[in-house]
């Protein structure tokens, strides 16, 4: 799934009304497993120059970046760290963790060829889907949409316990992001059969 997508379906997942404190640490742990790849990207892209045919074909799929990737997306480090903080009572890391739990659960279902090892260190083994959430020749527009709408249901449902205008403007601009991909996708759909 697309990053902000897990922030926002996390959110509609584990957040409550009565504990809008706990919506940052949820949108956190939605984002976090993706961070090193944006660094990665970043580096790639800006410091090291390199094309991004390059990036995606090559550089991605370099020992290093695959472990650091593995280590952020894997489910047993993480339910490893939610068992640590719940054994010490702290509240706040262990809903880090659960919500790093759901964005890898999240992508399992969404990653073909380029799945990760969500089980490292303790396995190499991916979950190659049949589905992608990118790839159209594994149903990308299909599983975009679904995506899209359960973003627009996730964002229903959390747009009145989110307390902060910076947070109900992020819900806002990512839910108009998609709207307008999935517009000139259609648009774009359109053309090319005429």
């Amino acid at each position: 799934m697309k990053t902000p997508s897990h922030a926002i379906i996390n959110l509609a997942i584990l957040g409550k009304p009565q504990l809008p404190q706990a919506n940052l640490i949820i949108a956190i742990g939605g984002i976090l497993p993706d961070i090193p790849i944006f660094l990665f990207y970043f580096w790639a892209k800006y410091i090291a120059r390199l094309p991004p045919a390059t990036i995606w074909s090559k550089a991605y799929y370099e020992p290093f970046v695959q472990n650091v990737v593995a280590l952020f997306h894997s489910i047993p480090l993480a339910v490893i760290g939610w068992l640590i903080a719940y054994y010490f009572g702290w509240q706040s890391v262990q809903i880090l963790f659960i919500s790093m739990i759901l964005h890898s659960l999240g992508d399992l279902p969404v990653h073909n060829d380029d799945a990760h090892r969500h089980f490292f260190p303790f396995s190499n083994y991916r979950f190659i889907s049949p589905f992608s959430y990118w790839d159209r020749k594994h149903y990308g527009s299909i599983v975009s949409l679904v995506e899209m709408l359960l973003v627009l249901l996730s964002t229903y449902r959390v747009f009145g316990f989110v307390n902060s205008y910076l947070g109900k403007g992020l819900l806002i601009l990512v839910n108009a992001f998609y709207l307008i991909g999935a517009v000139s996708f259609y648009v774009r759909s359109l053309v090319s059969r005429s």
